[in-house]
C-alpha cells in the first residue's frame, strides 16, 4: 500500500516522533538512522534529507519533546485559578507518578548530554525554562499572600531536583519506591517549601 505523501513539516514531525520512540527503546548511543527509517518504512536517505546526521536528528527529537512538555506546563500554569492550585497541578504532572514526559527518554538525554554539546544545550534550556516557569508562579503566590517562600528560585531548583531524582529511582529501579510513597514525598516537599503547615501523614509502605 502506497504511503500518503506528506508535507515537509508533517514529514519532519513524523520522523521526530519515530526517533523519540526508537531512543526510548534502544537508547541514544545505540539508535541508528536505519532504525528510525525502518520504523516508518522509509529510506535512510529520506531521514538524512531532513536531518543530515544522527546527532542532528537526536537533538531535534529532544527539542520536539521538550517543546511539547513546555506547552503542557504553560497550559497548566495559565489556568484561571490560584497560584497554589496551578503549582500543585504542575508539580504533580511533572512528578514520576504523573503524566509528564517519558522519563526513560529524558534519562537517556541527560546521560548522552555529557558527551553531546548540542543535546546538552537542549536539556539545559528545558531545565532552565521549567525552573523559570515554577519560579514565576511561586513569586506570584507569595505576592498574593497565598503562601510563604523566601527564595522562589531556590525552591524551584529543590523541587525539580527532587522530582528528577525520584524519576531516576522509579525508572532505573522498578519497585524501589512505590507510587504512593513517591507522591506523598512530593506533596510533603511542596508543603514544607511553601510553609503550608500541612500535617504529615504516615508514609505508606513500599
Amino acid at each position: 500500500m502506497a504511503r500518503v505523501r506528506l508535507g515537509v513539516a508533517q514529514r519532519r514531525e513524523e520522523l521526530l516522533r519515530a526517533a523519540i520512540g526508537q531512543i526510548e527503546e534502544r537508547g541514544v548511543s545505540a539508535v541508528r538512522i536505519a532504525d528510525v527509517a525502518n520504523a516508518l518504512g522509509v529510506s535512510n536517505a529520506l531521514v538524512l534529507y531532513h536531518f543530515s546526521t544522527k546527532e542532528k536528528l537526536v537533538a531535534a527529537a529532544f527539542t520536539y519533546a521538550a517543546e511539547a512538555d513546555l506547552a503542557r506546563l504553560r497550559k497548566l500554569l495559565g489556568r484561571r485559578t490560584t497560584a497554589l492550585r496551578r503549582l500543585r497541578a504542575a508539580v504533580r504532572w511533572y512528578a514520576p507518578t504523573g503524566q509528564a514526559k517519558g522519563w526513560r527518554l529524558w534519562i537517556e538525554g541527560w546521560a548522552a548530554a555529557l558527551r553531546e554539546p548540542a543535546l546538552r544545550d537542549v536539556t539545559r534550556d528545558l531545565d532552565r525554562q521549567w525552573k523559570a516557569a515554577l519560579t514565576e508562579v511561586l513569586a506570584e503566590g507569595v505576592a498574593k499572600g497565598e503562601f510563604r517562600c523566601p527564595d522562589p528560585t531556590a525552591t524551584a531548583l529543590r523541587l525539580t531536583a527532587l522530582l528528577d531524582g525520584l524519576a531516576v529511582q522509579m525508572t532505573a529501579y522498578p519497585g524501589a519506591v512505590s507510587r504512593a510513597r513517591t507522591q506523598q514525598w512530593v506533596d510533603e516537599a511542596l508543603a514544607r517549601e511553601l510553609d503550608l503547615g500541612q500535617a504529615v501523614s504516615k508514609t505508606p509502605g513500599v
